[in-house]
């Protein structure tokens, strides 16, 4: 049975982070160092079609710093999380087949995955990659190399029409910036918020199936 793309995506060079919402923090201890948030194939493991892995719903991150009157100037907080297959986003990554039969795939063309940051106010991608590391999960990452290959094979139920989307088993997550006020003893404030897609090292193809 023939394997077609269903739809042609930007390449890899899209892939790139989304600043085009906020100013970047000035603070140089919130900047992670380039080489520490790329990782190649040969680093990441391969995991095929995590069944319900979007299926929760967003889970609240109770992660709120006691002030003591002392400590940073700012920082960031998470407030909540939710599993997301983050797409590579490029030909030779997507296909459909169907109705019924057995999809078997490969990837055909090379790119990388980045982490998407939008927002509004002061924030810096440095320091919210550093904070996910730690809080969310030590396999986050700035950005996955994917190469071509890895093969997965996949039955499709009768009458239904099979995707395979290639990307990374990552995260959606909400996040808030910080400034203490005075000394620092009352509430802080909001300085900056948004969103964030966050790739890991875990990389693999999505299964789902619909009726046409």
């Amino acid at each position: 049975m023939g394997i077609g793309s269903r739809r042609a995506s930007t390449g890899a060079a899209t892939a790139a982070l989304l600043l085009c919402f906020g100013t970047v923090g000035t603070a140089a201890a919130e900047e992670v160092p380039a080489d520490d948030t790329a990782f190649t194939a040969d680093e990441t493991s391969d995991i095929n079609d995590r069944q319900g892995w979007e299926d929760e719903t967003d889970r609240p991150i109770t992660e709120r710093e006691t002030r003591r009157c002392t400590g940073p100037q700012t920082w960031y907080e998470f407030s909540s999380k939710r599993a997301y297959h983050v797409p590579s986003g490029w030909n030779g990554t997507k296909y459909k087949d169907g109705p019924g039969g057995t999809m078997s795939v490969s990837v055909t063309k090379s790119g990388s995955i980045s982490l998407e940051i939008s927002g509004s106010g002061e924030w810096s991608a440095g320091a919210i990659l550093a904070k996910a590391k730690t809080t969310i999960s030590a396999k986050v990452v700035g950005t996955v190399t994917v190469t071509t290959g890895h093969t997965y094979t996949r039955e499709i139920s009768r009458n239904k029409y099979g995707h395979l989307q290639y990307g990374s088993w990552g995260y959606k997550v909400n996040w808030k910036r910080y400034r203490s006020v005075g000394n620092g003893c009352g509430a802080p404030q909001e300085i900056g918020r948004g969103t964030t897609t966050l790739p890991t090292k875990e990389t693999g193809w999505k299964y789902w199936e619909t009726k046409s």
